[in-house]
């Protein structure tokens, strides 16, 4: 259970290298106005089964929101390009939409509290964090802190214990799979997903297809630089999102209850909710 219903908690992941970003309390009078209603994307929503709250609608939209973020971004170069471009320079700015969104959003008609929400967004790169920081335009509702999620919970665990909450509503890993697939391997992919499940309510997952994978490779192998250390060797190929549905089903609690399809990118978002 919840201190307050109105309080929503969203853990969004969004790097080349293990992220996350966090949304908990902040006040409707104090964000700024949002972006205009997303368009709706260009593909049916399969209902695994129907959503069974006001929140899964509300990821919906989200979801929506999204979409359309990468639609925008695919016309600025080549999908490869523009990937790089989201996952670095425009992190902080889709961190910053989801939360207005959010703060926007009623999750009824008969809403009469504002709703409050916070937001920690998290990345091993620095960098990135300094970045997202500098760039940041509510630094009372919005944070973002240096941090390996497949080796450090303990200080999600903590930002959680100090606002009396037991998890995260919902948690966005979105495009970071592949990256820790990649460089740490078959393991460190299912720890990652059972992290990311054993403080979430809710998991939106976008998993990079297996084509992003070789297509990762070649660039790199065109740069003249070495292979990626577990490329060869993994065993988790193919379908990746399917098999990273099996983990999370199987060993996390968690169940499918919505796929949205596929972004422009051809990954899929599939929704999550803890049995």
């Amino acid at each position: 259970m919840w201190k307050d219903e109105s309080e929503r908690w969203i853990l969004n992941s969004k790097h080349v290298l293990p992220t996350s970003t966090i949304c908990g309390p902040s006040t409707r009078s104090t964000a700024q106005q949002g972006p205009p209603t997303p368009r709706q994307p260009d593909f049916e929503p399969s209902p695994t089964s129907t959503p069974a709250s006001n929140l899964t609608s509300t990821i919906s939209s989200v979801a929506n929101l999204m979409q359309q973020a990468a639609h925008a971004m695919s016309q600025l170069g080549s999908p490869a390009k523009s990937h790089e471009d989201l996952g670095t320079t425009g992190d902080a700015e889709l961190s910053v939409a989801f939360y207005k969104h959010l703060v926007q959003e009623p999750e009824c008609q008969e809403e009469s509290e504002e709703r409050k929400v916070h937001l920690l967004g998290f990345d091993l790169d620095e960098i990135l964090i300094q970045r997202a920081q500098q760039n940041n335009p509510l630094p009372g509702s919005i944070s973002f802190i240096t941090l390996d999620v497949t080796k450090d919970t303990d200080r999600l665990q903590h930002y959680l214990d100090q606002h009396g909450c037991s998890h995260f509503h919902l948690c966005l890993c979105l495009a970071v799979t592949m990256w820790v697939h990649l460089n740490h391997g078959d393991a460190s992919l299912l720890q990652l997903l059972s992290r990311l499940a054993s403080v979430s309510q809710h998991l939106l997952l976008e998993a990079q297809p297996w084509k992003c994978y070789r297509s990762a490779a070649r660039r790199l192998r065109k740069l003249g630089r070495s292979d990626f250390d577990h490329f060869k060797t993994l065993k988790i190929r193919g379908d990746v999102a399917e098999q990273a549905r099996e983990h999370l089903e199987g060993h996390c609690g968690m169940e499918l209850i919505r796929s949205f399809g596929s972004t422009t990118w051809d990954r899929k978002l599939l929704l999550f909710k803890r049995r």
